[in-house]
C-alpha cells in the first residue's frame, strides 16, 4: 500500500494550511500551544468560523452541507489545524450526534438540527453514562415513558463534557424494560434549557470544571425528538461510539504535542540526558506508527471500504500515547511543573519576571504540565475503557 499523498493532496494540503493560518485567530493559538485554559468564547469562536466557511462539518457529504472530503482529505485538514494550533473541536455536535441524525433521523430533523450544528451556533452535549453505568452502556437506568405527543424523562447522567455549555443534549434513555437490555433503549434529543433539567458541575483533580451531572426531572421531551424508531437506540449508539473511538486516538494533535514536548525538554535543560531523549525516540516512534495505522485505516475508507471495526484499537493506542506525552512534559520540568494557581495565571504570572531570571521552570510552558498530566488519566477510561476495548478488539479482529 502507498502511504505517500498524491500532488492533489499536496496542493488540498497547501489550500487547506493558507486558509487555517490566514483565520485562526493568534490569541487561540497561543492558548493552544501552551497548554492555557481555552473558554467557551474560544471554542465556539473557532467552530464558528469553520461554520462561516462549511468546515466545521468537515466529515460531512455535500448531500447535507458539508464538504465531501474523502477520508484522506479530512485528516489532512484536521493534522494541519492541529499543527497550527487550532482548538480540537468539541466533537459532540459535528463528528458524533450529527452522522447519526444524517444516518438514522429523518428530513424534518437534518433540516431542523444539522444547520446550528455546521454554523457551531449550537452547543451540543452527549447525555451517555450513568453512574453505574459507564462501559457497560446497555445498562443505562435514566427512563423515558410515552405519554401522549411526548416522553417523560426521569434519571441522570454524569461525565458530561463541558454539558455547562450546552443547549441540546443528546442521550440514551430506557423506553423498555423488558427483555434484553439493549433492546429497550432509544436515542432522544433534549433542550438543556427545558424545565426539570438541571446541571451540576463536577471539579477534577486538574481544578478544572469539564465535566457535570445532569439531572432530568420530569422533563417532557416531544416524540419528534427520538431518533429513528424506539427501542432501536442501541444500534444509533454503537454507530456514534465507533466514530468517537476513532475520533479520541487524534494523532494529529500528539504530533503537535511531541514538538511541545522536544521544546520544553530543551528549555529545561533535559534533552541532553540520554535516557530522558530515549523515551522522546520510543513515543515518537509510537505516534509514527499510529499514524501508519490511521492512514492504512483512510486509505480503505478512501476505497469504499469500512474500517469502523478498528476503532477500538485506535483508540487504545491514541489514548496510551496522549498519556506518554503529558507525563513527559510534567517530567522534564520536575517539580516546578506543581503549581497551577489559576488565579495567578490568569492574571499573567508565569514565575519567570521574578527573582531576575533565576526561576527557569516559572517559564509559561510549565504552569499547566502537572494539571494536563492529572486530566489526562481520563483518557484511558473515557469513550470505553481500554480494558473493555481490548476485549473488543480481541473479539472482533482474532474471533
Amino acid at each position: 500500500m502507498d502511504l505517500n499523498f498524491t500532488p492533489e493532496e499536496r496542493a488540498f494540503r497547501d489550500e487547506v494550511r493558507a486558509w487555517v493560518r490566514a483565520n485562526l485567530p493568534a490569541h487561540i493559538s497561543h492558548k493552544v500551544h501552551n497548554a492555557l485554559r481555552l473558554d467557551k468564547a474560544d471554542q465556539q469562536g473557532w467552530a464558528r468560523i469553520l461554520g462561516a466557511k462549511g468546515w466545521h462539518g468537515w466529515a460531512w457529504p455535500k448531500e447535507f452541507g458539508g464538504p465531501g472530503w474523502n477520508a484522506v482529505q479530512r485528516h489532512i485538514f484536521e493534522e494541519e489545524c492541529a499543527l497550527a494550533g487550532a482548538p480540537r473541536v468539541v466533537p459532540f455536535g459535528p463528528v458524533m450526534v450529527a452522522p447519526v441524525i444524517m444516518a438514522f433521523g429523518t428530513p424534518e430533523q437534518h433540516q431542523r438540527f444539522l444547520p446550528g450544528i455546521m454554523s457551531g451556533d449550537v452547543w451540543w452535549s452527549q447525555g451517555y453514562s450513568e453512574p453505574g453505568s459507564g462501559s457497560d452502556l446497555a445498562s443505562v437506568k435514566t427512563r423515558a415513558d410515552r405519554k401522549g405527543d411526548q416522553f417523560i424523562v426521569n434519571g441522570q447522567k454524569t461525565w458530561t463534557t463541558l454539558g455547562q455549555h450546552g443547549d441540546w443534549i443528546f442521550c440514551l434513555v430506557r423506553t423498555n424494560f423488558e427483555g434484553k437490555p439493549q433492546a429497550g433503549i432509544s436515542f432522544l434529543l433534549i433542550d438543556m434549557t427545558s424545565p426539570g433539567v438541571t446541571v451540576r458541575p463536577i471539579i477534577t483533580i486538574d481544578g478544572e470544571h469539564e465535566v457535570n451531572e445532569v439531572f432530568f426531572d420530569n422533563v417532557e421531551v416531544p416524540i419528534e425528538n427520538l431518533v429513528g424508531q424506539e427501542n432501536q437506540g442501541w444500534t444509533y449508539a454503537k454507530y456514534l461510539l465507533a466514530h468517537e473511538r476513532t475520533n479520541i486516538a487524534d494523532v494529529n494533535r500528539a504530533k503537535r504535542e511531541l514538538e511541545r514536548l522536544k521544546r520544553i525538554a530543551v528549555t529545561e535543560g533535559v534533552y541532553d540526558d540520554v535516557r530522558f531523549r530515549d523515551q522522546i525516540a520510543l513515543l515518537e516512534v509510537d505516534i509514527v506508527a499510529l499514524e501508519m495505522m490511521v492512514l492504512r485505516v483512510l486509505g480503505a475508507e478512501k476505497g469504499g471500504k469500512s474500517a469502523l471495526e478498528v476503532a477500538g484499537l485506535l483508540k487504545i493506542r491514541g489514548s496510551e500515547i496522549q498519556q506518554r506525552y503529558t507525563e513527559l512534559m510534567m517530567l522534564a520540568a520536575g517539580p516546578y511543573a506543581v503549581p497551577f494557581l489559576f488565579e495567578a495565571m490568569e492574571a499573567g504570572w508565569q514565575g519567570d519576571q521574578y527573582f531576575a531570571g533565576g526561576f527557569p521552570g516559572g517559564a509559561l510552558h510549565a504552569a499547566p504540565l502537572a494539571a494536563n498530566y492529572f486530566n489526562y488519566r481520563k483518557t484511558t477510561i473515557y469513550g470505553g475503557s481500554n480494558e473493555v476495548q481490548r476485549n473488543i478488539v480481541a473479539q472482533t479482529l482474532l474471533g
